[in-house]
């Protein structure tokens, strides 16, 4: 290596110490992959003794057409103590900007004679870094949701939660080629290749970008989604143990999308992404969790007169559903540092955000409060945690009778892996307010007749369902009350896929009796 006034012999990168201290060593010892905001160090061997008042300019420059745009930073470097200057080894202390976009870095020097270049380095987000936005003070979250390569996602049901191992394996060292790529072939990034660049400073935005990458709907995406059971021409969701294999096989194909992923998929996925540029990031299941695709905040079910659901209104409340939240400051809302912190992020394409199937980052805060006039999609998230549901009745003419409406059936368990255990926390009363206790007993009714229906047994997979119906006539004379029964199965996603049982039976209810009680079982053979 030459060039300049002082030709250069070597350069050292100190990959071993500097990626030790910016906890990236697990990612490479032979790559500088340093954290924006925090010094490391670099050594040039010259050919000659080398005077502190000699001129040396370095030069760091990203992107495809880098020195184009017209935002400029400062990276400021120092001569170290380490530095023997009369033998020309020359260490500097040098410093990413706090702001510094994200990416892989050219470096370069100049004596005064023209530019050598010297090598690349990756700069990542800081959560060290009290200047980053994505600073987290405590430092068992940042080995949580930073460092930790392994973690469990929750599915099944508010009542019995299923912990899935997870390998996220965002420190494998192919994951510094990856995870810069699916920046690289984002559609923002093909459309402006210096304003995607320079915006990589912002957490918010690469979050945003990473959210629309991790699916295949409308771009180069790393997974296509499917729910129908179809897996032939792929993997079924339930196949994969973790994020490296799809990550690597996307790549390797020249950005195909991988087959086939669910919500669990898409969120360890993009988990591992995120943890990878340095975002603090967990996956969060929501059981119960509602898919309002018509912006009313309510879940519309409706019901032919024999109970059967024949047809799909576009709402749904899915068993579960899983995100992932990322930590961050949000300056871009103006509030103070009020909705600063977790952020929702939903790499599961539902509904186009700005025209983008993407979601967030919206803030927990803001959901919490109820606060939906924010960016970014924060009305879609409180509607998944807070939707009433609403059953209609439709009769034959086409009319439509409103049966019932719940405001308490979703958003129930919002789970997350407890920082360094393997057990699940409890992020509910991050979304949700306390709500008041369910009533034990019947509430007062004015009406004549009125009925519940409870399950006797909380529902498992693979066991029989047993239903119990209370029913009360308060008229002077008997009742004869036709009861149809009918179930369904349907996808975790709540889309009804089959027909179980439709029968009527017929129950006389006697005058002034109270409680009376009908039981009916459905056997799951």
């Amino acid at each position: 290596m030459s060039g300049g006034h002082f030709p250069f012999l070597s350069v050292d990168f100190h990959c071993r110490s500097n990626n030790t201290a910016h906890y990236t060593i697990e990612i490479s010892t032979k790559e500088l992959i340093v954290r924006r905001g925090q010094s490391f160090l670099l050594t040039l061997n010259m050919t000659q003794p080398f005077n502190a008042t000699d001129t040396l300019v370095l030069t760091v420059e990203t992107g495809r057409s880098p020195g184009t745009h017209d935002v400029k930073a400062i990276w400021k470097y120092s001569f170290d103590c380490s530095a023997n200057l009369a033998r020309g080894m020359v260490t500097l202390s040098v410093t990413p900007p706090a702001d510094a976009p994200v990416g892989k870095y050219s470096l370069s020097a100049n004596t005064g004679r023209g530019k050598t270049p010297l090598g690349t380095l990756v700069v990542l987000f800081n959560p060290w870094c009290s200047d980053d936005w994505v600073f987290l003070p405590d430092e068992r979250e940042r080995q949580e949701y930073v460092l930790n390569e392994q973690g469990t996602i929750y599915v099944g049901t508010e009542y019995y939660p299923r912990p899935r191992d997870w390998i996220f394996g965002q420190f494998e060292e192919d994951m510094v080629d990856i995870c810069l790529k699916i920046l690289d072939v984002n559609p923002k990034h093909t459309k402006d290749p210096a304003d995607d660049v320079s915006a990589r400073c912002n957490p918010i935005y690469v979050s945003r970008v990473i959210s629309a990458m991790i699916n295949s709907n409308g771009d180069h995406g790393v997974l296509t989604g499917r729910w129908d059971g179809i897996y032939n021409d792929g993997e079924r969701p339930d196949s994969w143990l973790g994020s490296v294999r799809i990550l690597r096989k996307w790549y390797k194909t020249s950005c195909r999308p991988v087959k086939y992923g669910q919500c669990w998929v898409f969120a360890g996925v993009m988990c591992t992404v995120m943890r990878f540029f340095g975002i603090p990031c967990r996956v969060v299941t929501n059981f119960q969790s509602a898919h309002d695709t018509h912006n009313n905040l309510t879940i519309d079910y409706y019901h032919g007169e024999n109970g059967a659901q024949p047809r799909d209104s576009g709402d749904s409340v899915w068993n579960y559903h899983v995100w992932v939240e990322g930590w961050m400051k949000r300056p871009d809302l103006k509030k103070g540092n009020s909705y600063d912190g977790w952020q929702v992020l939903d790499p599961t394409p539902q509904e186009k955000s700005e025209g983008v199937f993407c979601c967030g980052p919206a803030p927990v805060a803001a959901i919490l409060q109820g606060d939906t006039n924010l960016k970014y999609d924060v009305p879609f998230v409180f509607a998944e945690v807070n939707a009433d549901i609403v059953k209609w009745m439709v009769r034959a003419n086409g009319s439509k009778i409103k049966m019932n409406s719940d405001s308490k059936k979703v958003g129930k368990s919002i789970s997350t892996k407890a920082v360094g255990y393997n057990r699940r926390t409890d992020l509910t009363n991050n979304y949700k307010h306390a709500e008041g206790k369910n009533l034990s007993s019947v509430r007062k009714t004015s009406s004549i007749f009125y009925c519940f229906l409870n399950q006797e047994t909380k529902i498992k997979s693979g066991q029989d369902i047993h239903l119990k119906l209370k029913l009360c006539n308060r008229d002077r004379t008997n009742r004869t009350m036709s009861i149809y029964i009918n179930a369904q199965g349907m996808r975790y996603t709540g889309v009804p896929v089959s027909h179980i049982l439709n029968t009527v039976q017929e129950k006389m209810l006697l005058s002034g009796q109270g409680l009376q009680f009908f039981s009916h079982s459905i056997s799951y053979s």
